[in-house]
């Protein structure tokens, strides 16, 4: 079985040569940044062997230090990288974005204002507009939004969307970070839509292995299915060992076949993401 994290974060730190945007100290996992190597130790601990890099929030729309590794690990990283979302001038970089390698697409987080309200208010129709045309998968994190984000799979439905977290909120705890679970097993009728189930431990009140977890898990299962749910950490706010955040899957959910757990912990992000399976991206 291939395991591939559908989303981990490096960052560098906040200097005047390198400064982050206003309040973003507030909202990192930690104080410390994390490296490529530190990473690359915790996925080799757990038979990891592949990665997606999502530069963080808190950094600002950059995407330098994730690509830099991806260039120097090609067999093990690859990006979903940032895109400023100020108007449609940017959407001509949305057609040449997998040009540089190791670049499989673009990940937006609507989860703060301002970017919660363009959304809402249709600022981003450019954004996937542009992504569509240039058949670029995206990953968007909006808890509370997965009727907008039906409407705009309705609107074009070329694109390929996958839903972060499956859209739980950051501070939630099961029960109450799956109130919404409705609306977001409503997107399994749009075929082009996927579903993140990243960064679960954070969620759950039980330890290991997290019982509160899985019958939300079953039901997203039995929506999306195997081949559109991604496997994935965020491991730099995992309150658990990463290892527990594998087995959680590969152990404790009775439901999943052995050819489902393939496909959730590795082979869906690969296909989804146009990441071949033999070759870096």
């Amino acid at each position: 079985m291939r395991l591939v994290d559908a989303q981990v974060h490096v960052w560098g730190a906040d200097t005047p040569a390198r400064p982050w945007p206003a309040g973003g100290a507030a909202t990192a996992h930690r104080a410390r940044p994390v490296t490529v190597d530190e990473t690359l130790a915790v996925l080799d601990a757990a038979g990891v062997q592949r990665a997606v890099l999502v530069p963080p929030s808190w950094e600002g729309d950059r995407n330098d230090l994730a690509w830099a590794a991806a260039a120097r690990h090609p067999d093990r990283l690859a990006v979903m990288g940032r895109v400023p979302l100020t108007g449609p001038a940017k959407a001509e970089r949305l057609a040449r974005w997998r040009d540089r390698p190791g670049s499989l697409g673009v990940r937006l987080t609507l989860h703060r204002d301002p970017w919660r309200s363009l959304f809402r208010a249709g600022g981003l129709d450019w954004f996937w507009a542009a992504a569509d045309a240039a058949g670029l998968p995206v990953m968007v994190y909006a808890p509370g939004m997965s009727a907008a984000l039906g409407e705009v799979a309705r609107r074009f439905p070329g694109l390929r969307l996958i839903v972060d977290h499956l859209a739980v909120p950051v501070d939630a705890k099961s029960p109450e970070a799956f109130a919404h679970l409705g609306d977001l097993i409503a997107l399994a009728r749009q075929p082009r839509v996927a579903v993140k189930a990243t960064a679960l431990p954070c969620h759950s009140r039980l330890p290991f292995p997290f019982p509160d977890l899985h019958e939300p898990l079953e039901r997203v299962f039995d929506a999306f299915g195997p081949r559109r749910m991604l496997w994935g950490s965020d491991w730099t706010r995992l309150p658990c060992p990463y290892r527990e955040n594998v087995e959680l899957f590969t152990d404790a959910l009775s439901f999943l076949s052995a050819d489902d757990l393939r496909w959730i912990m590795g082979d869906a992000a690969l296909d989804w993401l146009d990441w071949p399976a033999g070759r870096a991206a």
